[in-house]
């Protein structure tokens, strides 16, 4: 995957580097000099995925950080003796999605490391897609809506030690390329990838949104992102039951 930065939208580029295993790229474009202002487009598909951001020049000191901190979410995964971890990057896209019902939501199974919490629809980029191809089949297979993509909304990174659901111990960087999106006719949410990582799924009135146990990374995003886009759309008053 590579992140390229113009300064204006349709702009010639200012940088173009690839995000290596455990980059994020809010770091990156600072260590280059610049502040991402907003996504513009993520077009390709798999590895060959672009993301462009426009960017700002900040004219602060710059002082290189390297990767992301990694953490671990089992101490006896980085012992000197456990199992060697693959080195993995996953690219993923997720949507923020709202419709009259208020926002849709997907429970984590038992295979995820985070059972239980809630987060949104989306999940891997399969070969030949491009992310919102990948959302809005993600979102037929974990919770049988159609959705309808409104605009590219952020890029987030989490870099950990962890065993995925086949039990391999993995060096896992996730980068998450998030959309808004709507559905202009809900129904009652089913999990159609039964079995997968998927337990549940539901529509979650935006008043009671913050109820719920939200995995850290969906609960950030919607933080950052849901009043605004609930006002943008006109959902916050239309969903207030």
């Amino acid at each position: 995957m590579q992140i390229v930065g113009v300064v204006v939208a349709g702009g010639s580029s200012v940088f173009a580097r690839p995000l290596t295993h455990g980059s994020d790229p809010h770091r990156l474009a600072w260590e280059l000099g610049y502040r991402i202002v907003r996504p513009l487009s993520a077009t390709g598909h798999g590895d060959d995925l672009t993301f462009t951001v426009q960017v700002s020049a900040h004219g602060r000191r710059i002082a290189e950080r390297g990767p992301q901190r990694r953490r671990s979410l089992d101490p006896g995964l980085i012992a000197k003796d456990a199992e060697r971890p693959v080195v993995r990057q996953r690219l993923a896209a997720y949507a923020i999605v709202l419709s009259s019902r208020g926002l849709l939501a997907t429970e984590f199974s038992e295979r995820t490391a985070v059972p239980h919490s809630w987060g949104l629809p989306g999940g891997g980029i399969d070969e030949g897609e491009n992310p919102s191809q990948t959302v809005i089949r993600e979102a037929v297979e974990e919770t049988a809506q159609q959705i309808e993509i409104s605009q590219l909304l952020d890029i987030q990174t989490d870099h950990w030690i962890g065993r995925s659901p086949s039990g391999v111990v993995e060096d896992f960087h996730a980068v998450r390329i998030i959309y808004a999106a709507s559905c202009p006719e809900p129904t009652d949410p089913v999990v159609q990838d039964v079995g997968g990582t998927t337990a549940s799924a539901r529509w979650v009135p935006l008043q009671q949104w913050h109820r719920l146990h939200w995995a850290a990374g969906s609960r950030a995003l919607l933080e950052r992102h849901l009043s605004t886009l609930a006002t943008r759309f006109g959902y916050r008053r239309r969903s207030a039951g």
